[in-house]
């Protein structure tokens, strides 16, 4: 951009132009970045240092509202909910998408119809997910608990359960991984044949070709789908907020639920913004941490010597 920059001052007639329609083109873009992201985030940076109802003007209170939020036994009982789930969601969710890529990477009868069934929950509102998770985790006749009962066990309460509230919202969030697998299956497919058939030569069964093409093979899109699944479960608010609303008693308490009920049963903005902050650079740094943790275990084939 900054070289269009310096042709458009100097350079001729036709790169004036070039540079021109370049600006042009971009200009829908520039304006929707301007107005519903850089504007809003600094506008909440903002208000995050004051107090503001909506109703009368933001008044600048400091850092009134991070000492506050620190002290706030809700804002810690959000975070632990938050990362437990996370805990539990990304890694189960990881393997549970990654298996399934691999079974659904064979060349079995039907595996298209098997593959479009997989990916289906990814696509559904997740509204309409809840309600329906809603009927499987009931208490009495629902799905999961008659499952259960065929082998002889008592299923929980599941949802008005402090014990199983969170459990079953993980559980429930294994179901919607078929954007995951459809990545995965694109990594699986462009894993060349010939490492594989090196590795029969070499005597590597099927595990030992996992272990040692697979995975290394793969380790980039595992990466990319690790960092986005921690992104959006340090975010999850529908599912909580339709099945639970964070209880029974604060259990199922996600952050971003603690943040809506701030800014919108509350009217406190300028917390609300304030808490929204703090997740932004708790994700921001866990991102990092991510990403400078690749070099141990992400294999790129071009950096390879």
């Amino acid at each position: 951009m900054l070289q269009l920059a310096r042709r458009l001052s100097l350079g001729t007639p036709m790169a004036r132009r070039e540079a021109f329609t370049f600006y042009l083109l971009i200009l829908p873009w520039l304006i929707g970045f301007v107005a519903f992201l850089a504007y809003p985030m600094l506008r909440s940076l903002y208000l995050s240092f004051t107090s503001y109802d909506l109703l009368s003007a933001p008044e600048w209170i400091g850092l009134r509202n991070y000492q506050r939020i620190f002290a706030d036994a809700e804002f810690w009982q959000s975070l632990k909910v938050t990362f437990l789930y996370a805990m539990g969601s990304v890694p189960g969710g990881t393997i549970i998408a990654l298996a399934l890529a691999m079974v659904l990477s064979q060349n079995l009868r039907g595996v298209n119809i098997w593959r479009t069934i997989f990916f289906i929950p990814s696509i559904l509102s997740s509204i309409a997910v809840a309600i329906l998770w809603l009927y499987i985790f009931r208490p009495d006749g629902g799905l999961l608990n008659v499952i259960l009962g065929w082998f002889g066990v008592e299923g929980p309460d599941w949802l008005l359960s402090e014990q199983w509230a969170l459990p079953a919202l993980i559980i429930m969030s294994w179901w919607s991984v078929g954007g995951q697998i459809v990545i995965y299956l694109a990594g699986i497919k462009g894993i060349p044949d010939v490492l594989y058939e090196a590795a029969e030569i070499d005597g590597a069964n099927v595990w030992a070709k996992f272990r040692f093409v697979t995975l290394p093979m793969l380790s980039p899109t595992i990466f990319f789908n690790v960092v986005l699944a921690i992104i959006g479960a340090l975010q999850v608010f529908d599912v909580g907020w339709v099945l639970t609303r964070g209880g029974p008693n604060d259990a199922t308490l996600f952050y971003m639920i603690n943040l809506y009920e701030r800014a919108f049963e509350f009217v406190q903005m300028g917390y609300a913004s304030a808490l929204a902050w703090i997740l932004f650079v708790i994700i921001m740094v866990i991102t990092l941490l991510v990403i400078r943790s690749s070099a141990a275990w992400v294999y790129y084939e071009s950096e390879a010597r």
